[in-house]
C-alpha cells in the first residue's frame, strides 16, 4: 500500500496537483487536509495527540505545509501550535511551524536579514502614529521614498509607496490596521521595474527568473512577466544567506536589484508560488520539493505516536 502524506492545504488548485503528481511518482499519496480540521487532545495519563482526519490510528511520518488558514489570532496561533506539536512528536514538518511564524511575520523576517546583516532594505516598524509621520517625514525631505505594507500578506496585495506629495496613511485605513510597517523603496529602474524570484531547497538555489512589470510591484500575481536566469552567482548567494538567516527547508526569495547594481532582499517566503518559475525554467520544482521532503522524512527515525 502506497504511503499516505498529509499535505496541509485548504486550496490545492494548481500547486496541490503538481504535489500530488510528484508524491505519485515516488509511490505516496498525497491526502489533502486543513489544518482547520485538525485537533489537539491532551487527556490525563494518555501521551498528547494530534488527530488528523484519515490518520486516526497512526500518526504519518511527515505532513507537507502547503497553506496555513488566516484568521483571527486565537485560530491561527492553534493551527501552528499543530505544525509545532507534530514536530515535538517526531513528525517531519516541512516548512515547520517556526519557519512559517519567521517568514509570514514581515517584521520578523526584516530582523533577522538585518540580524545576519543580509543586505535589506532600511525597515521601520512601529504601532505609533506620531512615530510613523515622524520618519515618513523625514525620509522623504531627505529625497527618500517609501514603502508601505501590511505586515501579514504576499503576491504585492496592499503595498504601496510613499513619496512627499502622498497623503499620510491613518491607522485604520485598508492595509494599515494600527500598524506601520514601513521600508525604503528600492528604485530598480524607472519604467523598467524588475526584481528577482530565488528558488532555494535545502540551503540551495535551485531555480531563478527576472520578473519584468509595468509597475513598480513585479509580482507575478500584479502582471509581472517572468524570464529565466541561472540560479548562480551573487544572486544565488544571496538568496541562499537569505534562507539561512530564517531557517527554512525551502523558500522562495524575492531579490531586488538597484540602478547602482546593489542587490536586497525584499522577502522570504516560505510557501511560496512556484507556477511562474516553473513555467519560465521548466524545472519540475514540486518534484525538487518532494524528494527533498522523503530524503528528510526516511533519514529521520520514525516515532509511531498512536493519535
Amino acid at each position: 500500500m502506497n504511503q499516505r502524506i498529509p499535505v496541509f492545504t485548504d486550496d490545492p488548485g494548481w500547486h496541490g496537483k503538481r504535489l500530488k503528481e510528484a508524491f505519485a511518482a515516488r509511490g505516496c499519496e498525497a491526502v489533502f487536509v486543513s489544518l482547520k480540521e485538525c485537533a489537539l487532545r491532551l487527556a490525563s495519563g494518555e501521551q498528547p495527540a494530534v488527530l488528523i482526519p484519515g490518520f486516526e490510528h497512526e500518526l504519518p511520518a511527515g505532513v507537507f505545509v502547503r497553506g496555513v488558514p488566516g484568521g483571527t489570532l486565537q485560530r491561527v496561533i492553534a493551527r501552528l501550535d499543530i505544525l509545532h506539536a507534530l514536530k515535538m512528536l517526531g513528525v517531519v514538518v516541512y516548512n515547520d511551524g517556526n519557519a512559517v511564524e519567521r517568514t509570514v511575520d514581515k517584521a520578523m523576517t526584516s530582523f533577522l536579514l538585518h540580524l545576519n546583516r543580509v543586505p535589506t532594505p532600511q525597515t521601520w516598524v512601529c504601532e505609533s502614529r506620531y512615530q510613523a509621520q515622524e520618519i515618513y517625514l523625514r525620509e522623504t525631505m531627505a529625497g527618500r521614498q517609501l514603502v508601505i505594507k501590511p505586515l501579514f500578506g504576499s503576491q504585492g496585495q496592499g503595498v504601496r509607496k510613499l513619496t512627499s506629495s502622498t497623503v499620510f496613511p491613518v491607522p485604520m485605513e485598508e492595509h494599515v490596521d494600527g500598524l506601520y510597517y514601513l521600508q525604503t523603496y528600492i528604485d530598480s529602474g524607472e519604467g523598467a521595474w524588475h526584481d528577482h524570484r530565488v528558488f532555494v531547497i535545502r540551503g540551495q538555489a535551485v531555480a531563478a527568473m527576472i520578473r519584468h512589470g509595468s509597475h513598480w510591484v513585479n509580482n507575478v500575481a500584479q502582471g509581472g512577466r517572468c524570464e529565466a536566469i541561472a540560479a548562480e552567482g551573487e544572486l544565488a548567494q544571496l538568496a541562499e544567506a537569505a534562507a539561512r538567516a530564517v531557517n527554512v527547508d525551502y523558500c522562495g526569495v524575492d531579490i531586488i536589484r538597484d540602478r547602482d547594481g546593489r542587490l536586497y532582499v525584499l522577502e522570504v517566503n516560505s510557501i511560496p508560488a512556484w507556477k511562474g518559475l516553473q513555467g519560465a525554467t521548466g524545472l519540475n520544482i514540486g518534484q525538487c520539493l518532494v524528494d527533498d521532503f522523503l530524503s528528510c522524512m526516511h533519514s529521520q527515525p520514525v516515532l509511531t505516536v498512536a493519535s
